[in-house]
């Protein structure tokens, strides 16, 4: 199905039929990606008395029981009530089904950019810099939503073990120019936009949804992070138009899909 849609006096087509799904699917009992060593997501049969929940074990019907960790286990989408007091739902926080995207490429360096706590010789970081060079030829009206992809980009993102390989994270200075842009929903490929050991600062997360001490606000209240997305090698950087699908959850967290559609600007007639 395609459709035209006008963003500021521009006309463009977008295939409806032809998305492409950012999410790790969650792969009960095997393999999935991994943060903290938190207990990998499981299933197993539901047992009442006589009643199992799996036909090859006699069962009348396949009836299971999940467990999940969300932050940890795959692909979610976060809101402020991940850092807050108050006990915000990712579902009341997420408004917009259809929002406006741009999907750049980024290699995590090393780099003076400031971090709190301090920055060790190991630290690749997403910068300010890659970030303006990245967006330097796409147009910020398109930038809602910012999805990251950093390289190298394996597929082992979908099954890779973060403690034994320590992900990428983003400087103050590059949090600070993604809010200065106007994104709402940040989407990237690692499993937080803060260094996992960070004495509990959380300054990209903090400076993200301004709750530095300052009060909350409704704009933070509907901005939201998606963490462990998959961006395949043959996506190519541009603007998209995302859906975020989540999971009805009321949490902090909710595991989700990311689904891109590209944009083709029609040419005036």
């Amino acid at each position: 199905m395609k459709a035209e849609i006008s963003i500021e006096n521009h006309k463009f087509e977008i295939d409806f039929s032809k998305g492409n799904d950012l999410s790790i699917p969650i792969l009960f009992n095997g393999k999935q990606p991994n943060t903290y060593k938190v207990p990998h997501a499981t299933s197993k049969p539901y047992k009442d008395g006589q009643f199992i929940g799996d036909t090859r074990m006699g069962g009348s019907c396949n009836f299971e029981t999940y467990t999940i960790t969300p932050h940890c286990n795959g692909t979610h989408t976060e809101c402020i009530g991940h850092i807050t007091n108050d006990r915000i739902s990712i579902l009341n926080s997420l408004k917009e089904e259809i929002i406006l995207s741009t999907l750049i490429t980024v290699i995590p360096e090393k780099s003076d950019e400031k971090y709190k706590p301090s920055l060790n010789d190991q630290d690749l970081l997403i910068t300010k810099k890659q970030l303006q060079y990245s967006l330097n030829n796409f147009n910020t009206s398109f930038c809602d939503a910012l999805i990251i992809r950093t390289l190298p980009n394996s597929t082992k993102k979908k099954q890779i073990d973060y403690m034994q390989n320590p992900p990428a994270f983003f400087t103050i200075d590059a949090m600070k120019y993604v809010v200065g842009i106007g994104v709402k929903h940040l989407l990237v490929d690692i499993p937080s936009v803060d260094r996992l050991f960070d004495d509990g600062i959380l300054s990209a997360h903090n400076l993200f949804w301004e709750t530095n001490a300052k009060p909350l606000n409704d704009n933070s209240r509907s901005k939201t992070i998606t963490e462990m997305i998959y961006v395949p090698n043959e996506i190519e950087d541009g603007n998209y138009l995302l859906n975020l699908q989540i999971a009805p959850f009321f949490s902090d967290a909710a595991p989700s899909r990311p689904i891109i559609y590209k944009i083709n600007e029609l040419q005036k007639k």
